[in-house]
């Protein structure tokens, strides 16, 4: 062995990057392009980074469907609200004096101008009521804070996930599934990330 050998140590098993863990998830190799290619190729190697990486988080992104505009404006609905509360065993008797009543577009719709619908798609924000077909409601010009119910697109696809913060200070996107198919997506700087609205409710038909 010589006094080179001892003081570098020579490469050790298993040193290094892991196989898969880089920017391409794969091995990678060298070669020279042509200068004019230069732009062409890198913006290929970008999307196909971004493909590698949605490709690897698609089990838990759980994308939402079907974006839809709240219609035109109609006329208030103020329909009765009972004030007794109704439980979900035993049959009560029905109340017959009318508390109040209600209109459910204002009840369910802060802003108008700035609230869309998109349909619930998979079962990673079960916990939070939000369960596939629902229709979640979604204001676009409302702050979004961490723990809030938000619709983001990560690398070009949406979802809808509990917005939480990395111990970095970047974002991360939580399910609300305790059953473990779901991991957090947590938010890199090659990624592409915003948050389009915040959920403020959600609503159903039986």
């Amino acid at each position: 062995m010589t006094l080179n050998d001892k003081q570098n140590g020579g490469k050790r098993p298993g040193s290094g990057r892991k196989v898969g863990s880089g920017l391409y998830r794969e091995n990678t190799t060298v070669m020279r392009v042509p200068d004019s290619q230069k732009p062409i190729i890198l913006s290929f190697l970008d999307a196909y980074a971004k493909k590698q990486r949605l490709d690897e988080i698609a089990n838990h992104l759980d994308r939402v469907g079907e974006f839809t505009q709240l219609a035109q404006a109609s006329e208030a609905l103020h329909l009765p609200l009972y004030q007794s509360k109704v439980p979900a065993g035993l049959p009560a008797p029905a109340d017959s004096d009318e508390a109040s009543r209600m209109d459910p577009n204002g009840y369910l719709i802060d802003d108008p101008s700035s609230t869309f619908f998109v349909t619930i798609q998979g079962e990673s924000m079960i916990e939070a009521g939000l369960i596939p077909g629902d229709k979640a409601i979604v204001n676009k010009k409302k702050q979004a804070a961490i723990g809030d119910i938000v619709l983001a697109m990560v690398d070009g696809a949406f979802t809808i996930k509990i917005l939480a913060k990395q111990k970095n200070g970047d974002p991360k996107l939580l399910p609300a599934n305790s059953s473990g198919q779901y991991a957090p997506i947590l938010i890199q700087g090659q990624m592409q990330f915003s948050v389009w609205g915040v959920v403020t409710g959600s609503f159903r038909r039986f």
